[in-house]
């Protein structure tokens, strides 16, 4: 039988197994934590992508759906947000609202997003005009251009003033970073939405 004094020797930890056990688990953490938050920034960049692209889609589905062309635009009504509004006026000569420099139009106060969409006047125009989005914080627009979603599914270059016509567009990338990572998002004038992988 043991006595109580064999036992206290080998009872728990040395203070040099603890501060050994510490320095391990500190020297750890130091190489991988960088690591982690660099996964975790690359994944807000990607959901900040996908957000992107679902918004574009909306506007192309929402052009079709309403016969009503549709536009989406970058850093609207601030940096980092992003908006669908219906076109006031025709491609050709667009409302003097619907300039990108004109941020109201952006203004879900001024031009309010109604989820049921049920105003339906033909008289109270816009009244197809989504919410107000915003990225992940950090996440910038670095290449952008509005663009205009026709009934018919094509994209085309969105009319500033009167002009002659709206063109449908060859390829536009646009281009999202965060913290000196970018991905790309590539929208062709039949309308095709593809983004980096």
């Amino acid at each position: 039988m043991k006595t109580l004094g064999a036992l206290r020797k080998h009872d728990g930890f040395t203070i040099v197994d603890m501060v050994a056990t510490i320095a391990l688990i500190g020297t750890i953490s130091a190489i991988s934590i960088p690591q982690v938050i660099d996964v975790v920034d690359r994944m807000r960049l990607g959901m900040s992508e996908r957000d992107v692209e679902r918004e574009l889609q909306f506007a192309r589905l929402k052009s079709v759906a309403t016969q009503r062309v549709m536009r989406v635009r970058f850093d609207c009504p601030s940096t980092g947000k992003i908006r669908v509004v219906e076109l006031l006026g025709t491609p050709t000569a667009p409302e003097a609202n619907d300039a990108d420099a004109v941020l109201a139009r952006c203004n879900d106060k001024t031009y309010p997003y109604s989820p049921t969409g049920a105003d339906k006047s033909r008289l109270t125009r816009p009244n197809n005009d989504g919410p107000v989005r915003t990225v992940y914080a950090g996440t910038t627009f670095s290449a952008k251009q509005t663009l205009e979603f026709w009934p018919n599914g094509t994209v085309h270059t969105a009319c500033q003033a009167a002009c002659g016509s709206a063109p449908q567009i060859g390829t536009v990338t646009l281009t999202l970073t965060r913290k000196g990572v970018s991905k790309n998002i590539q929208v062709n004038g039949l309308g095709k939405i593809r983004m980096d992988r």
